[in-house]
């Protein structure tokens, strides 16, 4: 079986191709603008003898890196529909903490991979202050049982492990890698994004990061910068019968910006703005569930009893909320994008966007912005 932690970067990204997109990305267009935050994938692909195909992977997202299984971060979640799981949210609800990684995979290897961050954080930090070694790992998945053997089992403590390992910082790997490896978004092609933006609030730049894993949408509902997509290139549908969208989304939203838990909910929220942007209605089979967090307030965070926590108005958070959009947007077009042609489980495929088609629709709606 291909066994990959890393994959190649090469190719272009959305706005090489002309995609117009407001707001300023950080100086990689990537979550890891947020500084800390790494990402690892393991990417599994194989043929098995008895015609079995494996599309499938873990992707690993550390809010403070190395540090993540020793310092939580403040965090928030939001379901927009909940046909889908997200391990840990319950005591993310309650403390306002998150608290070791976020990982995400396919539907049916949840388990296995949130028994592995357990083990791994075992390994790597010493008991809790009362003495016990605790964790409710962060674990999120979509379904790629399209393109994958799914019911073949075939991620392994191992694989979660390595995409662990391997998270680092710099440019992400997009398109179909680690977790992303086997999912269709819009019936293309498409799997893991990420993007970035920056902001200014009163005298000090921040950043919103957001990392994506696209696995839903009908063809027909796809808009990219306003321009009906989907409607324009019906062919070699993924999904030749499906009317009704049964598909999800994982969207991770990091920032660097002092933020408190019930405002990194109000922040995560406007992650399902992003996705409605591209034509998703988040329909009754469809998994949309999204995590943040914010890396400041680390001291306040590791502190017992009291603790002093910096954090903004109300008021100076409307910037946020348009960066997320924003960046969430760009992230699920930049998945798309990436992705290659991906022949999969009993002779099913899910081609890429073709890049060629979408440049030209986007001159005829008078979208095209030359890249710069």
């Amino acid at each position: 079986m291909a066994f990959a932690t890393a994959a190649c970067l090469a190719g272009p990204r959305a706005r090489d191709l002309g995609v117009p997109f407001d707001g300023q990305p950080g100086p990689l267009n990537a979550i890891t603008d947020v500084a800390g935050v790494t990402v690892g994938h393991t990417t599994l692909v194989a043929d098995l003898p008895d015609g079995r195909k494996v599309r499938t992977g873990v992707t690993a997202i550390l809010p403070r890196g190395r540090d993540s299984f020793a310092t939580p971060v403040f965090g928030g979640w939001h379901s927009l529909n909940g046909n889908g799981e997200m391990t840990g949210t319950t005591w993310l609800e309650e403390s306002g903490e998150l608290e070791g990684p976020v990982m995400i995979t396919n539907t049916h290897s949840v388990g296995v991979v949130r028994d592995a961050v357990i083990a791994w954080r075992v390994r790597m930090a010493g008991p809790d202050t009362t003495g016990y070694w605790w964790s409710l790992p962060v674990v999120a998945e979509t379904f790629d049982g399209h393109l994958n053997d799914i019911n073949g089992f075939h991620v392994n403590p191992g694989h979660a492990t390595a995409a662990l390992e391997s998270a680092a910082g710099g440019p992400v790997a997009e398109g179909s890698v680690g977790g992303g490896t086997g999912m269709i978004c819009h019936e293309f092609k498409c799997g893991i994004g990420t993007s970035s933006r920056q902001v200014a609030i009163a005298d000090r730049t921040h950043t919103v990061g957001v990392l994506v894993q696209a696995n839903y949408g009908l063809r027909e509902q796809l808009r990219i910068a306003g321009v009906p997509v989907g409607e324009n290139i019906r062919e070699h549908r993924a999904y030749q019968d499906q009317r009704d969208e049964t598909g999800s989304i994982i969207i991770v939203v990091a920032t660097d910006a002092p933020l408190l838990p019930h405002q990194l909910k109000r922040i995560v929220r406007r992650a399902g703005m992003g996705l409605a942007r591209m034509g998703s209605v988040a329909g009754n089979g469809s998994g949309d569930i999204f995590v943040s967090f914010s890396t400041a307030n680390a001291q306040a965070i590791a502190s017992d009893s009291y603790a002093a926590a910096e954090f903004l108005d109300n008021g100076s958070l409307s910037p946020l909320f348009e960066a997320t959009v924003q960046a969430t947007e760009e992230a699920i077009v930049n998945a798309l994008v990436a992705a290659k042609d991906m022949q999969g489980q009993d002779g099913r495929y899910a081609i890429a966007l073709p890049h060629d088609r979408l440049v030209e629709l986007l001159k005829r709606y008078n979208r095209w912005s030359p890249p710069r």
